[in-house]
């Protein structure tokens, strides 16, 4: 299923793509194995039960299901993300989450990466403007101009937030677009575009699938940098053993780069255990 080419202008512009009811036939079966995930899980962030207080994640999310896995090979996910990224482009990991309350304004890619990367997302609850659906602010992608350049001032990751300080509004307040999302339906965006959510319940439930352009050989050792920050979610492989056992030979072309050069996470986790009490729960806000 590629992109039309309206779809393509329209993201290209302002960073995002709402597919209605796209997996209406399907969403029963996924939030089967998305709860199945969690179980055995026991229920929470790091083998805890979940608290309702505090998000909990887990990183290779849908690595470790073997009927999630198979959602990277699915002509509704894999022809839009062609559309973007190219054929030959890398599935970069995924994360489950029951998210608490309110996430502030962040973008998930800095402004100096040099490759493409955007997320697919789900969310498994009917979620509108005040219950957690995500915000995002549409154009935000294009760095470089006045309106971009200002937003990433006040707002550029999840650690910081200056939104009452700068502009005297609070986080829900910033002038926005709400992307209201009920089970079946599919989200993509940009990582660069800047996006939260506000007055979500205490067990919100969505997961995402990562993407990227491949790397050129001679930025290599970039993409080992970008594979380094998965160490802060306490996972030793770039992806979880069963994405890998089940992968044909189509999948293994959006793994292969990233499983040739991501030997150096068992260290990196080795010592992030000694710093760390818990595997990160996705950011800075999260883990305060």
């Amino acid at each position: 299923m590629e992109l039309t080419t309206d779809q393509l202008n329209y993201f290209n512009t302002f960073g995002f793509l709402k597919f209605d009811g796209i997996f209406k036939d399907d969403i029963s079966k996924i939030t089967e194995e998305f709860e199945n995930v969690w179980i055995a899980s026991n229920g929470g962030h790091d083998n805890q039960q979940h608290d309702f207080k505090r998000r909990s994640s887990i990183l290779h999310f849908i690595d470790i299901n073997v009927f999630l896995s198979s959602l990277i090979d699915n002509p509704k996910i894999k022809g839009p993300i062609s559309s973007i990224l190219g054929d030959d482009f890398n599935y970069s990991g995924s994360d489950g989450n029951l998210y608490v309350g309110d996430t502030r304004w962040h973008s998930d890619s800095s402004v100096t990466k040099k490759y493409r990367s955007l997320k697919i997302a789900f969310y498994l609850d009917e979620v509108a403007a005040d219950s957690g659906c995500l915000r995002v602010l549409p154009g935000s992608i294009h760095y470089g101009n006045t309106y971009a350049d200002k937003l990433n001032e006040v707002i550029p990751n999840t650690g910081k937030d200056d939104t009452e300080e700068i502009w005297g509004v609070l986080q829900h307040q910033v002038p926005s677009y709400p992307i209201p999302s009920a089970p079946g339906d599919m989200l993509m965006f940009d990582h660069r575009i800047k996006h939260s959510s506000a007055g979500g319940d205490s067990r919100r439930r969505m997961f995402t699938m990562n993407f990227e352009q491949r790397y050129k050989s001679e930025d290599i050792e970039d993409l080992k940098n970008d594979i380094s920050g998965m160490a802060s979610g306490w996972v030793e492989k770039p992806y979880g053993d069963i994405m890998i056992e089940t992968a044909s030979s189509q999948r293994m072309i959006h793994l292969e780069q990233r499983l040739q050069n991501g030997d150096h996470l068992k260290d990196l986790v080795k010592e992030l255990k000694t710093k760390m009490n818990e595997p990160t729960r996705g950011g800075a806000q999260f883990d305060e």
